[in-house]
């Protein structure tokens, strides 16, 4: 039988463990909190997520949402919010051997914990997060409030992806937009969204810009019951340009499987954990198999089309995601979920730059031809 030290317990690790036991590997899980509760929201398009993950782990569902930039667009493809308490208890390592400790030092067969503590192993897979630190990151600034109270926003639908619906007083500052959408019991999130900067905007002037924008809807939110306020940082970008050759393994958000233009990770590790634990199981490189040369040219086209995105302004990145919505929806999925459809990614990015105008388009494909600025 097999044996993996999985280190880091957050959705991608915790999730990596429960696979690997359900495959019938002996799992050594290493965190020094590794039953924290999770309290960010995620989602996901509908899709995305594995055959195997229970609707426990789902807090609510729609079948499509809608964009604004500001012209309209309804987009036909479920998205799904999880219910992360759900999910945190749906992935199951009670079989596992855990270590509440952190990693000291950590190869490619052993762990040292911060106790001295040598965990041994066939493979060891380090599924942290957050460790990189010069990078352009994603930032957001929501509240939870009742149904009701954000009904203005939503004007009949039930959620909206992205509104770019109402303008900045300044095009040349840094753009964001209003993410609405439901999370259960009744409940929505409104949350005021710096989708990518370097550096990306504060939580000060997040707070500001969704005050602003709900007072334009209507909305008092100093006078609104808010159930929750949700604070959102992290980077874009993995430890490695190449985490392919990673070594250990990193697997995760941090191991490249976080998108870089959009900065969605947990479904893509959940499912793809079990390629992970297939690879294990027959004794070949988990690393091999979760990074065949399609999914290496995706991330790179991917980290490309950061590079663009950073270097539009306000009104270029509002008529930058009005071309992108306007297209077939099954281009779309090509460049936002599809990890290894190199063909798909390429006709999605080459229909931006021919829809977004000659000035536009150029800009953009000029943009995608410089990387993003340097990680570390």
């Amino acid at each position: 039988m097999s044996r993996a030290v999985v280190v880091g317990a957050g959705p991608a690790g915790r999730g990596l463990a429960h696979r690997l036991l359900e495959a019938g590997v002996e799992v050594d899980l290493v965190d020094p909190h590794p039953d924290r509760p999770w309290i960010a929201t995620y989602a996901c398009w509908t899709d995305e997520l594995p055959g195997w993950l229970g609707e426990q782990s789902i807090a609510a569902s729609v079948d499509r949402v809608q964009v604004r930039t500001p012209r309209p667009h309804s987009i036909a493809r479920g998205y799904s919010i999880f219910d992360t308490g759900g999910l945190q208890r749906a992935l199951t390592v009670t079989a596992a051997r855990v270590h509440p400790h952190s990693a000291a030092a950590i190869g490619p067969r052993s762990v040292r914990l911060d106790d001295g503590t040598d965990v041994h192993a066939d493979v060891v897979i380090d599924c942290r997060g957050g460790s990189v630190r010069h990078a352009p990151r994603q930032t957001a600034y929501g509240v939870v409030v009742d149904t009701d109270a954000a009904a203005p926003v939503l004007d009949g639908h039930e959620a909206l992806l992205m509104d770019w619906s109402i303008s900045q007083d300044d095009s040349s500052a840094l753009p964001s937009f209003l993410y609405a959408i439901p999370v259960g019991a009744g409940r929505v999130l409104l949350e005021e969204t710096c989708l990518a900067g370097h550096p990306a905007l504060g939580q000060d002037e997040l707070h500001a810009r969704l005050e602003r924008r709900l007072s334009a809807y209507g909305i008092g939110l100093r006078h609104t019951p808010v159930h929750h306020v949700e604070h959102v940082a992290f980077p874009l970008l993995g430890a490695s340009r190449r985490p392919w050759r990673a070594d250990p393994p990193r697997f995760g958000a941090d191991g490249g499987l976080k998108h870089p233009t959009t900065g969605y990770s947990v479904a893509t590790s959940l499912r793809c954990a079990d390629t992970v634990a297939a690879a294990i199981t027959s004794g070949t490189d988990p690393t091999r198999a979760l990074w065949p040369w399609q999914a290496v040219a995706v991330h790179r086209l991917r980290q490309r089309g950061l590079g663009a995105l950073l270097r539009l302004d306000a009104d270029e990145t509002v008529r930058f995601f009005d071309a992108f919505f306007a297209m077939p929806p099954a281009l779309q999925r090509s460049y936002l979920s599809d990890r290894d459809d190199v063909m798909g990614t390429v006709a999605a990015m080459s229909a931006v730059f021919a829809s977004a105008g000659l000035t536009l388009g150029t800009r953009v494909a000029h943009g995608s031809l410089r990387r993003p600025p340097t990680i570390g």
